[in-house]
């Protein structure tokens, strides 16, 4: 007898209860065919997933995704975490250890660590490229000939390196983060940045058209913890060198790398024209 797969219309069936109703209806299906989400569907998906609502998109992607990983930044983008978990318990997460992260960060990614019971695969810089690059300008280079230097070697190499093993990542980005720089952020796309020429990798961002409210709304329905350095001030987290709270009326990254113009306001792990290789 081949192996039974139950299906409610796209969805899987989850637990007996529902897979006892369908028996009882006959309205189980034997060997559905395999569909999984591959370069050539993005624009299709993009344009189905304008109308879902994030929990819905992850749960299809995670479905149809062999080898995929949640970015988590240790900031808002928690409650991508909270959300994917609850669909799926061994979900892959990563997160960039810079070096240069608040004690505070790194205190939450370890209380969310415990408290989901998950694996957090950190992702540090190459250590001989970090050393070679202090020795020659320095702690704090990024003030003086802009910040992308530095956040090559501790992000967009170490991601890089990550990537390469996966076939599609998850990230927290919205449009209302950056108007100059994230207006146009797709919910599923070809990571032009990431993609080699044999390997096209698949990105999606489940929340591109929440609002931070609608984000901190769910944080708090779901009593998501979060990072204390929220309640100082802070809005965007990054690096502590390059992050600073934001006054009344500001747009939220102004807090980030606040010295340069705000269409540089990007580190590069999101900008689709960054050329992603070790040199």
């Amino acid at each position: 007898m081949p192996a039974l797969t139950v299906y409610l219309g796209p969805q899987i069936v989850e637990n007996d209860a529902q897979l006892r109703l369908l028996t009882a209806a006959k309205l189980v299906y034997w060997n559905p065919p395999t569909i999984m989400i591959n370069a050539q569907d993005i624009e299709t998906l993009n344009t189905e997933f304008q109308t879902m609502e994030p929990k819905e998109i992850l749960r299809r992607i995670l479905a149809e995704v062999d080898e995929i990983a949640i970015s988590f930044s240790g900031a808002e983008d928690v409650a991508l975490v909270a959300m994917a978990w609850k669909l799926k318990k061994d979900i892959k997460v990563f997160s960039l250890d810079t070096g240069r992260l608040h004690p505070q960060t790194l205190q939450f990614l370890e209380k969310v660590r415990k408290h989901y019971k998950i694996d957090i695969e950190f992702l540090s810089p190459d250590a001989d490229r970090l050393q070679a690059f202090v020795k020659e300008k320095g702690l704090f280079s990024f003030f003086e000939d802009g910040h992308e230097e530095c956040c090559s070697i501790r992000k967009i190499e170490p991601l890089r390196r990550r990537l390469a093993n996966l076939d599609a990542w998850i990230t927290g980005q919205r449009k209302d983060q950056s108007p100059s720089t994230r207006a146009n952020v797709a919910i599923a796309e070809i990571d032009k940045a990431f993609s080699t020429p044999d390997k096209p990798l698949l990105k999606f961002n489940p929340f591109a058209n929440w609002s931070s409210k609608q984000v901190w709304d769910y944080i708090r329905m779901f009593d998501v913890p979060y990072n204390s350095l929220h309640d100082q001030g802070f809005v965007s987290i990054g690096c502590e060198p390059c992050t600073k709270t934001v006054g009344p009326n500001q747009h939220e990254r102004e807090g980030r790398w606040w010295w340069e113009e705000a269409t540089a306001k990007e580190c590069g792990l999101h900008k689709p024209d960054v050329i992603a290789t070790d040199a």
